[in-house]
């Protein structure tokens, strides 16, 4: 019998893995990291921030260029980070490229009184795309309407939006609980009571509403809501596995504001060792044939004791 979260007991999360790959992942040093990349499973180090979010930027381009009239193309991006966003805008302006062929995917978004945040919402995640980035593009480049593609209660238009249009680069961050998107761990009930879901099981999971981590919403309440946690909403709507793999590439962003240096190490050892166990859901993509994690070299640090 696997233990009990010892942070939420009701629930799966990383803390109830076998106690040898918390410390196997606990000892890695920054000098390890170029050598846990694999075929499949890529790693880049950053230097400075501007360096980190100029290539995340550049993802974008790079997905958009590919895009033609025959072959539709395009990203799915997430907020958190968010600093890449008016560089993308910047980029197309200074680059005239014309988007009219291209796509866009939001990975998530907020669960509010049973629907799905608006414009209006401070905290919302197409909001933050459509005045960090999408507003700022020249009108005479921006791409359709109906290439910006946000999921929404009824997930139906927008699964089938990726149908419309391949995506090149599926971009993420990593949460507290080693979530991409909203894809968290899953209650400890029912089926799932005494063994988290088979990682076949949860990839099985599409665009849906979540329920969310304890984890999530505290570290969300500290990035986004100066640690107002009554003001996060505990639903959202999440892109699911199935459309991950749909994506050509993954690329994960760690830039140390979300995620620890912890959590940073462990899963790149469980991705690096192909440990796959869905208690961390950002360990699945092990599976995944085409996966990279960037780092700003900074925020890998250590996890020495040391007293503050």
């Amino acid at each position: 019998m696997r233990p009990l979260s010892r942070v939420a007991p009701e629930w799966w999360d990383y803390t109830t893995l076998d106690r040898r790959i918390l410390d196997d992942a606990a000892r890695l040093k920054p000098t390890d990291f170029p050598g846990m990349a694999r075929p499949g499973f890529a790693i880049a180090i950053y230097d400075t921030p501007e360096e980190f979010y100029l290539a995340e930027a550049l993802e974008y381009i790079a997905a958009w260029r590919t895009a033609t009239e025959a072959e539709p193309a395009g990203i799915c991006g997430p907020i958190g980070p968010t600093e890449q966003l008016p560089l993308v805008a910047r980029l197309v302006n200074a680059l005239g490229l014309d988007l009219r062929h291209c796509h866009f995917w939001g990975m998530d978004e907020w669960v509010v009184d049973g629907k799905a945040a608006g414009m209006d919402h401070p905290m919302g995640f197409a909001r933050a795309d459509m005045d960090l980035c999408f507003n700022r593009i020249d009108p005479r480049l921006r791409m359709p309407a109906a290439n910006l593609h946000f999921p929404g209660m009824d997930a139906g238009p927008y699964i089938a939006s990726w149908a419309t249009a391949k995506c090149r680069i599926m971009q993420g961050g990593q949460g507290e609980v080693k979530h991409w998107a909203f894809n968290d761990p899953p209650k400890r009930e029912g089926r799932w009571k005494d063994e988290p879901p088979p990682p076949a099981e949860y990839r099985k999971l599409t665009t849906r509403v979540v329920d969310l981590h304890p984890m999530t919403l505290m570290q969300n309440a500290r990035t986004s809501g100066g640690g107002v946690v009554q003001n996060v909403p505990h639903q959202a709507i999440s892109v699911g596995p199935v459309e991950t793999w749909r994506a050509d590439k993954v690329s994960i962003w760690h830039a140390g504001m979300h995620d620890n240096p912890f959590g940073m190490r462990l899963t790149t050892h469980m991705i690096s060792r192909k440990i796959e166990d869905s208690a961390v859901p950002m360990s699945l993509l092990a599976g995944h044939p085409n996966v990279q994690f960037n780092f700003l070299r900074s925020a890998i640090g250590s996890c020495d004791a040391e007293m503050h």
